[in-house]
């Protein structure tokens, strides 16, 4: 915080409006069934501030490719009308059918304290250093590994592959192709899938159980065969990232196909990618072709680059079948991939700035170009190795 003649003023470190948590409080936002609006989310928020009394724009740093951030400035009472709102353009277009969302914003905001502590003396010209982020495990070492900072002028897609980083997962589980499971997870170690909650906790990854289907499902004799598809997972199904690749392995007697395909269905028209190896790893999705794939989809060529991973659990991969078929079918998506492909259909080939949110780790929103989410990209593929797993 530094001090300044007129009030004190500090960047509001911590907040996030592109962030959906206090949509899914108010009911505004249900994940997996909504879409997520990141526009008008910030827009909301933005108002909000600009509303609240005590508060003024200092400086407006939104177009800092590396580090896009506004300063919000406590104005001290009695100083004077230093009111200078944020008129930053809408780049959603139209007007906010969201004043509900904007009143509760008022009220948190109205809710915390937001004035300047008493005047200890003059300000001292010295800053505190932030405190340095708590090592994270890497999901291949046993040692802790600090979290490298980037400086101001790398590409900040590389954190996609600094060790330790968390990806974040979205898990969905189906029994004869109905929903019953989701579940959001960000864990340095990946997650295993298992089938009950009483299993090996010394095992890396977190757990995530599959549900009962008698919760779901009503036909008994169904309902008996899916039961005794978790039970056969023993140790679970590891997911894991090192490096560029996504690795798994199963840890039980319980046979798993995989492929990478589409997010609303797996392909069901030609045969599995691979079988999950059992007592040791095995690659099942590799960073590097998804970003060269990803480049030529944002040049206008080419298909959008699949990145969900299904995984077909106790029964032969569904070719030529319909998946629904299935007793269990797993669904998992890496949602930084996700992040990326839709930054690559929003920008296009505009030259406005657009929002990404790469949901890993010590990440913040980035609101990059249409032409800078390129370099980027084609930077970030330049360092990455192109041998599969094991090759030399």
């Amino acid at each position: 915080m530094v001090g300044r003649k007129q009030g004190w003023s500090c960047r509001l470190t911590g907040i996030k409006p592109g962030k959906p948590a206090w949509a899914e409080a108010t009911g505004a936002y249900v994940p997996g069934r909504d879409k997520p609006d990141l526009p008008t989310w910030k827009r909301n928020f933005r108002s909000a501030l600009n509303r609240k009394e005590g508060l003024r724009l200092a400086e407006d740093r939104s177009k800092d490719p590396h580090d896009p951030h506004k300063i919000y400035e406590f104005v001290n009472s009695g100083v004077g009308d230093f009111s200078q709102p944020d008129t930053s353009p809408d780049t959603n277009g139209g007007g906010s059918t969201s004043d509900t969302q904007e009143d509760i914003l008022d009220e948190l905001l109205g809710n915390m304290v937001l004035a300047p502590l008493p005047d200890p003396g003059p300000p001292s010209l010295a800053v505190a250093p932030e405190p340095c982020p708590q090592p994270l495990r890497s999901p291949s070492l046993d040692n802790p590994t600090p979290f490298p900072n980037l400086g101001p002028s790398e590409n900040p897609l590389k954190r996609l592959l600094v060790p330790g980083e968390e990806w974040e997962f979205e898990v969905t589980a189906f029994y004869r192709g109905r929903q019953v499971f989701q579940q959001t997870i960000s864990c340095p170690e990946g997650l295993r899938l298992v089938g009950s909650e009483v299993g090996d906790r010394t095992l890396p990854g977190w757990p995530v159980t599959l549900p009962d289907p008698g919760m779901s499902l009503t036909d008994r004799g169904v309902m008996s065969y899916v039961r005794h598809v978790p039970s056969c997972l023993g140790g679970g199904l590891a997911l894991w990232r090192a490096g560029q690749w996504l690795w798994a392995q199963r840890l039980g007697h319980c046979h798993t196909y995989w492929a990478v395909s589409e997010e609303l269905l797996p392909n069901s028209g030609h045969g599995p990618d691979g079988e999950v190896p059992k007592d040791k790893e095995g690659g099942v999705f590799d960073l590097g072709p998804f970003i060269v794939d990803l480049i030529t989809f944002t040049e206008g060529s080419g298909r959008s680059p699949r990145y969900a991973l299904w995984f077909c659990v106790g029964e032969s991969w569904p070719q030529d079948q319909p998946w629904t078929k299935r007793l269990v079918m797993v669904k998992v998506v890496p949602t930084c991939l996700r992040a990326l492909v839709e930054m690559a259909r929003v920008g296009g080939a505009s030259s406005l700035e657009n929002t990404v949110d790469l949901h890993i780790s010590n990440s913040h929103p980035l609101s990059l170009t249409s032409d800078q989410y390129k370099a980027y990209l084609q930077d970030l593929v330049e360092g990455m190795d192109f041998q599969g797993p094991g090759e030399t």
